[in-house]
């Protein structure tokens, strides 16, 4: 039995909707095939860009898109991908598969895409390889409405008026991919390409700066002790690796015991976030830079039979509990944290959505996103409680992880998930501040673990109306499936 206090009155910080955030990399599949296909393609497109992710990516409302990388956005020359297609340069994508990279995909056509599905563009520069330069004269060109060389090539390439852009990432991985740096190196550099991002007319970039990889704290703290008053936003990535770099472990091929070490590494966000939250506070008491978790979700070996370097994975029910997990430390951390991006949005890692040719199928994961996207912009309600457990082996996991929310229209919305993936989840919580008098809700469950949708059967794992709640008294009883997401809207 789990037990929740939740009271309605002791209201925490809003979550931002920059949370539920993605990211799109010039890898694998992710941008070709994944999201464009070309103007002459067979696939139904609008612009080149296939209408089954657009429509899916609109349906789930997604806040904010990373791009161009990761990795490639510190190889990425931005001129590479403007003007007419037939003259644009063709080059190998080194990092990731050795493939061609023919540039169709630019910075018009990404522009266009977050126009498409109403999404916030966030991109990052290449400090790597770029110069301050090259950085400046990209701002320039997005979002300057004046006469200049930069504004009127972008006129010239058909684009009258500036963009809005708003979230810009000043390098990726410097400590590793995007230059090998050490923090201070990284820190004045930082500052440098800084001073050249500008603002043009009424247009405001919010400075993201590159933040550590995992427990490195001592980047966050070089950092913040050299510019955080000149940035706006420090990153921080963490994947989930259920064993180790060089074997991960299979995406679908996995028994109890890869179940219960991959949950307990993905709560090891909440650690994270926890002690370089206490770093950034030292330096930033009154927590205006955000930190922004712009890499994360689950890293197995690639799908037997695909490039290795395409990074193309399946996705079950385990990746469900992940992501539902992660929603759930990011809210009860929403003060500090107000951008996640999970890695990536189209046949990448811990994909949203999987395509193959003309086929389409939105996976476990996207459905959990579907399901939270109600917290967005909420107010959160810190919960007190009493979990329970479940064991395997030596892996202890909580047995309940939960979060909740209120909206402005005054509705609760509880997220509830059942790490067990054997037993039911018996689970009372006290509203206080609240009578309710009705409650409805939707769940994600499957018979196994290794559950997943595919191109065959899309909707194997599938949301469904939940009636395994009630209410009396102030006081809400649920039963949870096993190894389930549930969101509820308590009125």
């Amino acid at each position: 039995m789990a037990h929740l206090i939740l009271d309605i009155d002791r209201k925490g910080a809003v979550i931002h909707r920059n949370i539920y955030g993605h990211f799109s990399e010039h890898l694998g599949r992710c941008i070709y095939e994944g999201i464009w296909v070309g103007k002459d393609s067979p696939i139904p497109n609008t612009e080149g860009m296939r209408n089954d992710v657009l429509d899916a990516l609109r349906a789930m409302k997604i806040p904010v898109l990373r791009w161009p990388g990761g990795c490639f956005a510190d190889e990425y020359h931005w001129r590479d991908g403007i003007g007419p297609q037939e003259t644009r340069k063709r080059m190998i994508n080194t990092h990731w598969g050795g493939v061609v990279e023919d540039n169709s995909f630019g910075t018009h056509e990404f522009l266009r895409l977050c126009e498409l599905i109403d999404t916030e563009p966030y991109i990052t520069g290449n400090l790597g390889s770029g110069t301050v330069q090259e950085m400046q004269e990209w701002v320039e060109y997005m979002t300057f409405d004046g006469e200049s060389p930069m504004a009127n090539l972008r006129r010239a390439n058909g684009r009258e008026k500036p963009w809005k852009l708003t979230y810009f990432g000043i390098g990726n991985e410097n400590w590793g991919c995007g230059g090998d740096m050490r923090p201070e190196f990284y820190a004045d550099q930082y500052k440098r390409y800084n001073c050249y991002v500008r603002n043009f007319g009424g247009n405001k970039v919010f400075r993201i700066a590159c933040g550590a990889n995992s427990d490195d704290y001592k980047w966050t703290e070089v950092l913040m002790r050299d510019a955080a008053h000149k940035m706006d936003g420090l990153s921080l990535h963490y994947y989930t690796v259920p064993k180790t770099w060089d074997e991960k472990g299979s995406a679908t091929q996995f028994d109890e015991d890869m179940w219960f070490r991959t949950l307990k590494k993905t709560l090891f966000m909440d650690e994270l976030i926890t002690k370089h939250d206490t770093v950034m506070t030292r330096f930033d008491p009154e927590k205006r830079v955000d930190l922004c978790v712009d890499e994360w979700g689950t890293w197995y070996d690639v799908e037997p039979g695909t490039n290795p370097g395409f990074l193309f994975q399946q996705n079950t029910m385990r990746d469900a509990l992940v992501a539902g997990i992660n929603f759930n430390i990011f809210h009860a951390h929403s003060d500090r944290v107000r951008m996640t991006n999970i890695a990536q949005v189209v046949n990448v890692l811990q994909a949203i959505i999987l395509t193959e040719g003309a086929k389409m199928v939105k996976t476990p994961t996207y459905h959990v996103f579907d399901m939270y996207k109600v917290h967005m912009d909420a107010t959160h309600l810190p919960i007190a409680i009493d979990a329970g457990t479940c064991t395997h082996g030596d892996v202890t996991l909580p047995k309940v992880h939960a979060s909740a929310s209120v909206d402005a229209e005054g509705v609760v919305h509880v997220s509830l998930c059942n790490l067990d993936p054997a037993g039911e989840a018996d689970v009372t919580a006290d509203l206080r501040g609240m009578n309710p008098s009705s409650v409805a809700g939707t769940v994600l469950a499957a018979d196994s673990m290794q559950a997943h949708n595919t191109f065959e059967a899309p909707d194997a794992v599938a949301p469904k109306a939940f009636t395994g709640a009630s209410v009396a008294g102030g006081r809400l009883t649920v039963k949870l499936p096993p190894m389930s997401v549930v969101t509820l809207a308590i009125r």
